[in-house]
């Protein structure tokens, strides 16, 4: 079951409690000669996903038309009759209400939202479909109060390019919550507002990078199903936008959560999906990431033939990566960072002295220190492996350096790693690198 946005979005505007909402619609049920007995643990199963039974939609609709004095239908409330969505604007324009309902809850930090878990099989893979096939949208334009401009997508692009830095040099724990406010409080009404068709698909393209930063924080908050949404937000207004490279990029993330997830097939499939749905849209930067994900995804498969031929098409593309011809989403893919991504499914591959290779270069090579955390993290497995103790050691107590500031789940899921094997080795300088994180540990996020 999906959590319930709209109704949740709705009983915030209304003003209405769960207790009030169940109350109400005892009432109204019993002006229909029903005997109703809902509490507020129904009105809470209503907002995790459940479908209440008969009549009830058409109550709650009834309730909340006179609270707002306005029409309020099942689609309004997240209870439509389940099926096909429509075509055209008014799909477009009802998937822009679902969007800023999440972003609501999301900001108000709604347990049954935060802590939904990431879904699997035909929910996860249905919005990878929709976006690479038919139909697209003909027309994003819209009418509304507040007339969008070209500055307010400049104000957009400028927003994910901050929090993005911002993100990468204190974790996405720390920067979510101002990602997620800046999403209502300007994004929102933008998307509500007054735009010609044009100027539409800039405003989608804008909002679908900024939402994707705010799945990568959700991300590396191990908040997965709310990470996943996202997404999925991100892909759809990718799709609106007409920008097939956009929505490759958001893929590349989901491609990253399927492997965090031990979801290997879906990786591949994903990747797969990406590179060919993409096709000349894809720059060289994202096309070598994909590649080097998928490679990882065989390896930890098993098929090592079928990883080798990506990393070789991974290495292919990074030689043809062109500085300051690659869109801003792509920065990401800085020199180095094929080489970490193959020294891991090397090392998936027990290819040690190959591994070890890519990994010395990837930390030979500058980078963010987010990004240089997770290198030197990667080289100090490999060195452990070779029995290289002491070096293991000198490249761990660089990583918790540099990992210093940094609010990150996924970051502590590399420390924790690292600090398992070094305990395991009984040697004095591991033991003390092993100190120097539980050092870094200790203050909870």
């Amino acid at each position: 079951m999906q959590p319930n946005t709209l109704l949740d979005a709705l009983l915030d505007e209304a003003g209405i409690s769960h207790a009030g909402l169940a109350a109400r619609v005892n009432h109204a049920g019993r002006a229909r000669g029903l005997s109703l007995r809902y509490e507020h643990t129904a009105v809470a199963r209503w907002l995790k996903g459940q479908r209440p039974r008969g009549q009830v939609p058409d109550l709650i609709c009834e309730v909340f038309a006179g609270r707002l004095h306005r029409v309020i239908t099942l689609g309004d409330i997240g209870l439509a009759t389940p099926g096909p969505s429509p075509q055209g604007a008014s799909s477009l324009s009802g998937f822009v209400d679902r969007a800023t309902a999440l972003w609501r809850s999301d900001e108000q930090q709604r347990p049954h939202i935060v802590g939904a878990p990431a879904v699997t099989g035909t929910p996860a893979v249905m919005p990878v479909w929709e976006w690479e096939n038919p139909p697209e949208d003909a027309d994003v334009s819209r009418s509304g109060t507040t007339r969008v401009s070209m500055a307010d997508i400049k104000m957009l692009r400028a927003a994910r390019a901050h929090y993005e830095l911002m993100y990468r040099k204190a974790g996405g724990v720390a920067v979510r919550a101002r990602v997620v406010g800046f999403l209502n409080a300007q994004t929102a009404p933008l998307l509500r507002g007054a735009y010609s068709d044009a100027l539409g698909r800039q405003l989608h393209r804008a909002t679908g990078g900024l939402v994707a930063v705010a799945g990568i924080c959700a991300y590396d908050s191990d908040a997965h199903g709310l990470a996943q949404r996202y997404f999925h937000q991100a892909l759809r207004l990718a799709k609106a936008s007409g920008d097939r490279g956009l929505g490759a990029y958001v893929i590349a993330l989901l491609v990253n959560q399927s492997l965090y997830m031990g979801e290997y097939r879906q990786a591949v499939a994903f990747a797969e999906a990406a590179l060919r749905a993409a096709g000349h849209q894809i720059t060289p930067a994202l096309a070598a990431d994909l590649y080097a994900m998928q490679a990882k995804a065989y390896a930890h498969l098993g098929d090592s033939g079928s990883a080798l031929r990506c990393i070789h098409c991974a290495e292919s593309e990074a030689e043809r990566i062109r500085p300051g011809h690659e869109p801003d989403e792509t920065g990401y893919v800085q020199p180095g960072l094929v080489n970490v991504q193959v020294a891991e499914a090397l090392l998936s591959l027990g290819d040690l002295t190959v591994a070890r290779e890519h990994a010395t270069a990837a930390v030979g090579t500058p980078a963010h220190d987010r990004g240089r955390v997770h290198r030197l993290a990667m080289l100090s497995q490999i060195e452990m492996r070779a029995g290289e103790m002491d070096r293991a050691a000198r490249t761990a107590a660089e990583m918790v350096e540099r990992a210093r500031g940094m609010e990150s789940q996924r970051l502590r899921d590399r420390l924790r790693a690292v600090r398992r094997a070094l305990a395991a080795s009984g040697c004095a300088d591991a033991e003390e690198a092993a100190e120097l994180i539980d050092g870094a540990l200790r203050v909870p996020l």
